[in-house]
């Protein structure tokens, strides 16, 4: 029984992802957010209770995979697909944003197949890129320039853009995967947990865009200095 706790719990990642769907279809996006922020939970309780319980098999890790899909990639364009809606009168417009599902599985498989990334990523994970994009809605009501910006639709096309390439980009990124806790051989991955929790200290779920912007920034500094230092 043990060995279908992990899988029981990717589901309900997936439950998330098709509720989510539905809300922000029917006009609630933060709705749809707030279940981004439960799948992430259930995503991280699976690979968790996987290995607190030594169970591992290739269907979990495929099932894991398509439910990632869904509520890290299919959801988030979904959000992004109404907010450009909502502020434009050209009808096709909207559906550029559907890159966002689409480079989203090809993350995914890659990520399937890639050995590189055991003790990194390469390429900004679908979950933290769903989680900048799930944010985006609250971020809006922190002050008037976020709000014009973000109700401007080039500039929500132009994130959707960006981001469906660090997707895929051949870009290392710290992995919170802590071998020891020794402060200076991971220096990164503590910087990266501090930013991340003074972020959301000051601006609650509107600050995850940034934590997610400092994240990327951090990363690139540690590989630009792990390289010259190998050199």
């Amino acid at each position: 029984m043990k060995k279908h706790i992990p899988n029981s719990l990717t589901s309900a990642n997936l439950i998330c992802g098709m509720l989510g769907i539905v809300f922000v279809l029917n006009g609630q996006i933060k709705f749809g957010a707030y279940f981004i922020f439960a799948a992430a939970i259930f995503d991280f309780l699976d690979g968790f209770v996987a290995r607190l319980l030594k169970v591992h098999s290739e269907i979990g890790k495929q099932l894991d995979s398509l439910a990632d899909l869904v509520t890290f990639g299919i959801l988030p364009a979904f959000i992004l697909f109404k907010m450009v809606e909502a502020n434009t009168d050209i009808w096709y417009l909207p559906y550029v944003v559907f890159v966002i599902g689409v480079f989203s599985a090809l993350r995914l498989a890659k990520f399937n197949i890639d050995e590189r990334q055991s003790d990194r990523f390469i390429g900004v994970p679908t979950p933290a890129n769903a989680l900048l994009i799930s944010a985006l809605p609250f971020l809006s009501e922190k002050s008037p320039f976020f709000e014009n910006l973000l109700q401007n639709p080039y500039v929500l096309i132009s994130i959707s853009l960006v981001m469906s390439y660090l997707l895929v980009a051949e870009l290392p990124l710290i992995a919170l995967k802590f071998k020891d806790f020794y402060f200076f051989k991971n220096i990164f991955r503590y910087f990266v947990i501090a930013l991340t929790l003074i972020s959301l200290i000051l601006l609650g779920i509107a600050g995850i865009p940034f934590a997610i912007i400092l994240y990327i920034a951090l990363s690139v500094i540690e590989a630009w200095i792990t390289k010259n230092a190998d050199q």
